[in-house]
């Protein structure tokens, strides 16, 4: 005990005694701001996903116009709640009339393939205007939803579910 005591004062004494000599005071320069990724026709590009569901989104200036797989959005995503899922990135950026969304997407149900184009547009939001990131990434929009269905097990008559028991 008396040792742990010697060390703490001898401690104390040590940064009381480095008080005097002044330190070297360090500049950090703030982050240069990432570069828009942007190809030769002016267009940002990301892959989505959800679930089982793959989407290849491609963002460039427009006029607010979203085709998915060459159908418009409306008429690709009938429930009204799939269109919200599919714009909410667009809305909390306030982008909703400024890009046009291309987008092909494959694998899963509708429900997914509506998560996976979000996530795409997010990611393609964030290279074509990297400022926008802080906005999306508050939204949760970039953060991949990585529940898929469990897989069925052996002795199982689903993933968890047991066959019913019988006792005679």
């Amino acid at each position: 005990m008396a040792e742990e005591q010697h060390t703490l004062e001898n401690l104390k004494e040590a940064l009381e005694g480095s008080s005097d000599v002044a330190a070297p005071i360090q500049v950090v320069e703030p982050e240069t701001p990432a570069e828009p990724q942007i190809d030769d026709l002016g267009r940002s590009y990301a892959t989505g996903k959800r679930k089982n569901a793959v989407a290849r989104v491609w963002v460039k200036r427009g006029s607010g116009r979203i085709t998915v797989n060459g159908k418009d959005h409306k008429t690709y995503f009938a429930r009204p709640v799939l269109r919200m899922i599919l714009i909410q990135p667009l809305v909390a950026a306030d982008r909703l009339t400024q890009f046009d969304v291309v987008c092909t997407v494959q694998g899963g149900g509708l429900s997914g393939q509506a998560g996976a184009v979000r996530h795409g547009v997010s990611k393609a939001l964030t290279l074509f205007e990297p400022e926008l990131r802080t906005v999306l990434k508050q939204g949760g929009f970039l953060t991949r939803d990585s529940r898929v269905v469990e897989r069925k097990k052996y002795g199982r008559k689903k993933a968890r579910r047991s066959f019913q028991f019988s006792k005679r």
